[in-house]
């Protein structure tokens, strides 16, 4: 079965480039891809995102939850857009100079954009699940890629999933934030992001087979 987990690099301050590289390189059979935030690129720069893309080439996200209009999020991936293959942005931030722009750059050079629906977090529900149709109502008039929707709510992405047939989703919230392997892949999702879980295992390797195993299971569950 090809695999659903996405490991999501997140380093803690003084975690050094060598043990990701590593880990990358031992889980590349195993997992889809990674996918790394600015937790990551602060501490080892575009030279460890490339290091990182040397060690595996399954999918790489760069997931700096972009936020801004369109010349400073072009300009922010200008330096690194020649390592991913995806992009995760806020959907918040509307179409007319953001979104659009956004995403005819991503397509001039082949690289997916991924809008946030949702998020792992209690606080997203302050403000962002509130405005979930709107949100929507933006990822479909620009059809991206692939959608983001929490492991932690099931319900959050079965509704996505009925309004957006069209997109992939990414789940992420499985593990430490309390939704459990196979949660989002049941409830309609692509593709678990799994952080901690896996990476402050003792024998990663075995971790993701183990979830390599339950999102088979959910996907029969699922019929699918």
């Amino acid at each position: 079965m090809e695999s659903r987990v996405i490991i999501a690099v997140d380093p803690s301050p003084g975690t050094s480039l060598d043990r990701w590289v590593s880990l990358a390189s031992s889980l590349c059979d195993l997992v889809a891809g990674f996918k790394v935030g600015l937790p990551f690129m602060f501490s080892y720069g575009v030279s460890g995102l490339r290091a990182l893309r040397g060690s595996c080439d399954g999918l790489l996200i760069a997931d700096f939850k972009l936020a801004d209009v369109e010349h400073v999020m072009v300009s922010t991936l200008s330096h690194v857009i020649g390592y991913v293959d995806g992009v995760i942005a806020h959907s918040f931030i509307g179409l007319k100079g953001g979104l659009e722009g956004l995403k005819g750059y991503l397509d001039s050079v082949g690289v997916r954009l991924i809008l946030v629906i949702s998020m792992s977090h209690e606080g997203s529900l302050d403000v962002i699940d509130v405005n979930i149709d709107r949100l929507l109502w933006v990822a479909d008039r620009l059809k991206p890629w692939g959608l983001v929707a929490p492991a932690t709510r099931p319900q959050v992405i079965s509704h996505v999933r009925g309004r957006a047939p069209w997109a992939v989703i990414l789940a992420p919230g499985v593990g430490v934030q309390g939704a459990r392997p196979g949660d989002g892949i049941r409830a309609g999702a692509d593709y678990e992001i799994v952080g901690r879980l896996v990476t402050e295992a003792s024998n990663p390797v075995e971790v993701v087979k183990w979830i390599n195993g339950e999102h088979a299971r959910a996907l029969r569950e699922r019929g699918g």
